[in-house]
């Protein structure tokens, strides 16, 4: 089990790591967009790409904040608890991650095939609509593991 938490760990790194490569591709584009229209040359098609990697990003940036305690906080209700009262709080926290993160990623597989059903593209690029599901689905299936190893690490503990 600890190679496995191990492993889901670096995975979960990795996969924002790739959110933020997608970013900086983004931007890339968005310039090219901004400088090409100058000179005569524009990215066609940037809106639709902006949209569709700016969701996935998003997402793929839940798990490691989840993982690592980056989700935003209430504080300033907690700083004079004990150290045991607020492992309990965590735990909690947790759970009501996983619960919520088990429920968007069903919802969110339902829509994948639906999306993949109805056969929706982009506008411009005619990029298949459901393709943009794909990344979102695997970022809330790494959130369910993030909100697991966090729950499991309040239990045993240690944070």
């Amino acid at each position: 089990m600890p190679r496995l938490m191990t492993f889901a760990r670096r995975l979960i790194d990795g996969w924002a790591l790739l959110g933020g490569g997608l970013l900086a591709l983004l931007v890339l584009v968005n310039v090219w967009t901004v400088v090409g229209g100058l000179v005569g040359m524009p990215f066609t098609g940037d809106f639709d790409l902006t949209q569709i990697c700016v969701a996935a990003a998003a997402f793929m940036f839940l798990p490691y904040c989840q993982l690592h305690g980056h989700n935003v906080t209430a504080d300033i209700f907690t700083a004079k608890i004990g150290a045991r009262s607020r492992r309990i709080l965590d735990a909690i926290a947790a759970s009501v991650a996983l619960g919520f993160a088990a429920i968007l990623l069903w919802r969110m597989f339902l829509g994948l095939l639906d999306q993949k059903a109805y056969g929706l593209s982009s506008t411009i690029l005619q990029i298949p609509i459901w393709w943009a599901y794909l990344p979102i689905v695997i970022s809330l299936a790494l959130l369910v593991a993030a909100a697991l190893i966090t729950l499991a690490d309040e239990i045993r503990g240690r944070s």
